[in-house]
């Protein structure tokens, strides 16, 4: 069995309320550590509640990386999602702890799409015939 993707469901706790609270801080942190892991970045948008807490999502070619944070219980969820083999989810999820100034963290990572191959054969990211699809 192989996975088309990795999924890391990740909890940070006691974090700086003040970082989890800015919106733009958010944003920058968040695509900071996508492009560190050298995922490909398609889009961004991230939105500011009132009186606070922060979501946001960054599209990535690979899949995507999502927040909600809960300045008030200096808490912050993230879902990260990488398809194929050269994205490394990890790293993205170290430059958040550290970023947050997280002092407890909990990971969970997650095999997405399994399938059966053929001995000796992988699981294409992309498939060649992609016409099978309508595309």
């Amino acid at each position: 069995m192989e996975a088309l993707g990795r999924q890391i469901l990740v909890e940070f706790y006691e974090c700086d309320e003040h970082v989890l609270n800015d919106v733009s801080q958010i944003e920058a942190i968040l695509l900071d550590g996508t492009r560190a892991s050298g995922a490909s970045i398609i889009s961004h948008k991230f939105h500011k509640f009132s009186p606070h807490g922060v979501s946001g999502m960054v599209v990535i070619a690979e899949s995507h990386v999502a927040i909600h944070t809960w300045p008030e219980y200096s808490y912050a969820a993230v879902d990260i999602f990488t398809c194929g083999e050269t994205i490394d989810p990890w790293t993205i999820q170290e430059h958040l702890k550290t970023c947050f100034s997280s002092k407890n963290a909990s990971a969970m990572e997650l095999k997405r799409g399994m399938f059966k191959v053929a001995e000796g054969q992988k699981l294409l990211f992309k498939p060649q015939n992609s016409a099978r699809f309508g595309n």
